[in-house]
């Protein structure tokens, strides 16, 4: 058994280390919205993205990831009963190789679209998380079930108001989860081939956003942002190195990753503005270098962002505010630079998803373009404008339907999904 166990676990390895060009979990291979490939496209060559191949899907949030030339997705339907779907397609037709579906009733979810949490592809497995809290290991292969939980009995956990959202992170033989569970079990770690629990941490609520792993003096840290605390962890065993408190003044609405820049972290989410910490560069501790909050979701101050994460390049943070406004700030005070409202029409939660490739910036918006552009502290340049994508209506039944799936960028093609298909489209030279 050890030694069946050891070779599985250097095939996961090998595996692994052959997915450059994939986009195997949440927002790329670093989990920090970067595009590595080279050989895509400098403009577009017409109003609308030739598409490659699209195929029916349901509705959900959950936007797709591909590894090992696969493209994984999840969607709800409700007929004949009510069931969320893991989908494995071929990444070069959009054939289907398989799905797994689970009974999975939603209670209490509001905007029941559909799963949120993109899944996690490590090696030889995929791990899926519902907006339940089911959580599943499928082989990437056959996409059998190695193993299944359900996370919401299993820890009592209290189901966000929106689902849960969080996508799970691999760390070497961890699967670590955001359940917001009794106990002590806001965080949870599992054995990733066995399910079985390794450690749990935090008494806090669960937000949306999905954890990230830095390097903090040399140590690997797990970095979340939970619906009470930003917490710097050990993943190795969930011990607490140091915790800033972020308390909702009115819900839970931390959907945004964390981003780090240099010895800088940066958290923005709707009701509750901005938060800049900074990390100790000689111990294991972090400090608050600014906050600031608006009068209201209208009245902002620095940047209230929604669904989307900002970034930070050299000086200057850039995100999309509570209401589409694309806006540069200080990154040392949280003052305003400038703001445009140029990548996206305004409205409520308006939304764009921006990616990072070769020295530019690949956007996203919620009405289903794909931009190509640059930011600099002089405002925003758009290079080129697609449609990719409609907008639906089953995630957002105002202003015509949205596209508010983060999209995946692979083998030099973009991977986008609404309320009815998923595409594929051709980015190469």
């Amino acid at each position: 058994m050890v030694r069946i166990m050891a070779v599985l676990c250097l095939c996961i390895g090998v595996a692994t280390a052959v997915m450059a060009d994939d986009w195997p979990q949440w927002r790329g291979p670093g989990r920090d919205g970067v595009w590595r490939e080279n050989g895509v496209v400098d403009t577009f060559t017409a109003s609308a993205l030739p598409i490659k191949w699209r195929v029916p899907v349901g509705p959900g949030y959950n936007g797709p990831t591909v590894a090992q030339g696969r493209v994984f997705v999840m969607d709800r339907v409700t007929q004949p009963r009510e069931q969320e779907r893991i989908l494995c397609l071929d990444a070069r037709t959009g054939t289907e190789l398989w799905r797994h579906s689970y009974a999975c009733k939603y209670k209490k979810v509001g905007y029941p679209a559909g799963p949120r949490a993109a899944v996690t592809v490590d090696g030889v497995c995929a791990f899926a998380f519902g907006a339940m809290a089911n959580l599943c290991c499928l082989t990437v292969a056959d996409g059998k079930v190695v193993w299944e939980k359900d996370l919401l009995t299993a820890y009592q956990a209290r189901t966000p108001i929106w689902g849960f959202a969080s996508s799970p992170l691999v760390y070497k033989d961890l699967l670590i989860v955001q359940v917001g569970g009794a106990g002590g079990a806001c965080l949870v770690a599992l054995n990733k081939l066995t399910g079985q629990e390794q450690w749990r941490a935090l008494d806090d609520k669960a937000s949306y956003s999905s954890p990230v792993l830095i390097k903090q003096v040399g140590r690997d840290v797990l970095l979340c942002w939970t619906g009470n605390n930003v917490v710097g962890m050990s993943p190795d065993t969930g011990r607490i190195h140091w915790q800033i408190p972020f308390k909702p003044r009115k819900m839970i609405l931390n959907i945004a990753d964390p981003v780090l820049h240099d010895n800088f972290v940066y958290f923005s989410a709707f009701y509750d503005g901005s938060l800049l910490i900074r990390l100790d560069q000689d111990t294991l501790s972090a400090q608050t270098v600014w906050r600031r909050i608006g009068q209201s979701e209208r009245n902002t101050d620095a940047l209230h962002c929604c669904i989307s994460t900002p970034l930070i390049e050299g000086d200057y943070i850039y995100g999309v505010d509570s209401y589409g406004e694309l806006r540069c700030l200080d990154l040392h005070t949280g003052d305003r630079i400038w703001e445009s409202q140029e990548a996206v029409p305004r409205a409520r939660w308006s939304n764009i998803h921006m990616v990072r490739q070769a020295g530019r910036l690949w956007f996203f918006n919620e009405r289903g373009e794909l931009i190509i552009c640059r930011l600099s502290p002089q405002g925003y340049h758009e290079i080129s404008r697609a449609k990719l994508i409609d907008p639906t209506t089953e995630q957002l039944k105002q202003r015509g339907g949205v596209c508010w799936s983060h999209p995946a960028f692979a083998n030099r093609c973009v991977f986008a999904r609404n309320d009815k298909e998923l595409v594929c489209a051709d980015l190469s030279q």
